[in-house]
């Protein structure tokens, strides 16, 4: 048998998967990390603790398998992907605690850049809009801000990375320094049309090129694992950022297939082939994972709070015991009872990008239970990710193409039917979840088998990718609308907090 191993570095855990070659799980490994919040809007991890954790499952899944390191022909990564690290190249001690994706405190620099005129450049160049979310203003404010930091980082003893470059760093015990282009993708200092660090942005962000790590595609030999790690040397044959892993885990490798990953947010991909396509309705252009040096894209459009909202529906609000019980008291009545959340705790990303909404729930009155704002929490997802998905195919139909005609799922929240079910309903397209919903893990385990000669080509991984449940619209489109339109009322209340 071939076995691959995929290292799944997320936001909330780290785990690891063995995946056999048709794809299906062999034996899964997870450890939670210290969330930690220095001041309102900051979100911090420790990169030791990141490494640890990851080791910790890699080798305890091997373990639970009841393979050795021999039996594994090809490791991949997949990662949280702005989150930032930066660390001392002699020690390979990190200098301060990662920054994480959900972090704003870089938004005052965000704000600057606005008002310099640099927004047409860096969406022309990067795909993205000016945003806290994205590494490189996170880099600057390290640089800024911890001391010693700057001098250090101009005599070169410094490097940066998102958690991929530090995960192989720390894998190959300092020799390797890289990471991949999806990944660079996201730090809002690449070049996605030339796939190189742009020389002019990271002088207008103050950023010294000897920090950055050299970039391959996402299925390539990277390095091999430390001997000492494991019981012999493993190749790192495929890298990929979470979302633009999950695309190519779903087999969506063509131009107009779409996926939505339901995490701690939802992430929305749909597939551009390779052709640049700048969004009109506020979405994101990123580079997908790519098998050759050939760019390739993605429309991308992110919610900051998804499954979340249920996180704090456990520790924040006390209405439930556990993540799972959201769908049974959700069902305890048959609908919202006209009570809209918007779970805007870190502003709203796409189609809106307002950094300063914040959450709301209204249309409250006596008859409220916490039944009814369990439901219209889970009901949140759903429109966040309708919205986007909408915008999507108004892009999508400008460029010349067509609506997507599909939407595949994945993440812990799709496996709610009550769901994916109203999912379906608002968009009034199928919604289908495939029998692995590990998809993230899935695309790195796949593009490092790609990367060293388990499967020939991505045809052989789409004749692999095999339906669970497909969920069909029920609700009428005059019905859909006007639920969305009381979402977009919702909204905009939200931004005027």
């Amino acid at each position: 048998m071939t076995y691959l191993l995929a290292l799944d570095q997320g936001t909330s855990s780290s785990r690891s998967i063995v995946f056999d070659r048709e794809g299906r799980i062999v034996a899964i490994a997870q450890q939670e990390l210290t969330q930690i919040y220095p001041q309102p809007g900051w979100v911090e991890h420790d990169p030791m603790e990141i490494w640890a954790s990851q080791l910790a499952t890699a080798r305890e899944v091997l373990a639970k398998a009841g393979l050795k390191a021999a039996d594994i022909h090809a490791l991949g990564i997949t990662n949280q992907r702005e989150t930032t690290v930066l660390w001392n190249r002699a020690t390979g001690q990190p200098v301060h605690h990662a920054i994480v994706w959900q972090d704003r405190r870089a938004e005052p620099l965000c704000a600057k850049l606005r008002e310099d005129g640099m927004t047409d450049t860096i969406r022309e160049k990067t795909g993205l809009v000016i945003d806290a979310y994205f590494s490189g203003t996170k880099l600057r404010w390290l640089l800024d801000n911890v001391p010693g930091a700057r001098a250090a980082a101009e005599r070169g003893e410094l490097a940066f990375g998102t958690v991929d470059s530090w995960l192989i760093w720390q894998l190959t015990g300092g020799k390797v320094h890289v990471t991949d282009v999806s990944n660079a993708s996201r730090t809002m200092l690449f070049n996605v049309r030339s796939n190189r660090w742009d020389a002019d942005l990271l002088k207008a962000l103050d950023i010294p090129a000897s920090l950055m790590p050299e970039v391959k595609p996402s299925s390539a030999h990277f390095a091999d694992t430390d001997a000492g790690l494991f019981e012999r040397s493993l190749p790192i044959g495929g890298v990929a950022g979470d979302q633009q892993s999950a695309l190519f885990g779903q087999a969506c490798f063509e131009a107009g297939m779409a996926k939505n990953t339901y995490g701690t947010g939802c992430f929305l991909l749909m597939h551009t082939g390779g052709a640049f396509q700048p969004s009109q309705n506020g979405l994101l252009v990123t580079s997908a994972a790519q098998t050759s040096a050939l760019p390739q894209y993605a429309m991308e459009g992110s919610v900051f709070v998804g499954g979340a909202v249920v996180q704090w529906l456990r520790d924040g609000l006390k209405a439930i015991q556990g993540s799972a019980q959201v769908q049974a008291l959700a069902e305890s009545v048959p609908d919202a009872g006209g009570v809209m959340m918007v779970p805007a705790f870190t502003g709203l990303g796409a189609p809106y990008w307002n950094a300063d909404a914040r959450g709301t729930i209204t249309g409250l009155t006596r008859g409220t239970t916490v039944a009814h704002i369990a439901r219209a929490a889970l009901e949140s997802i759903a429109y966040q990710s309708a919205a986007l998905l909408q915008a999507m195919s108004r892009d999508a139909v400008a460029a010349g193409g067509t609506p997507v005609a599909e939407l595949r799922v994945d993440g812990g929240a799709a496996v709610n039917d009550l769901l994916m079910q109203f999912q379906a309903d608002l968009l009034g397209i199928p919604v289908v979840r495939p029998e692995v919903i590990e998809t993230t893990a899935l695309g790195a385990a796949y593009l490092a088998g790609l990367s060293t000669g388990v499967y020939r080509d991505v045809g052989e991984l789409s004749k692999q990718w095999r339906v669970e449940r497909r969920f069909l619209p029920t609700l009428s489109r005059v019905k859909a609308e006007e639920k969305m339109d009381r979402w977009e009322l919702a909204v905009r209340r939200a931004t005027l907090v």
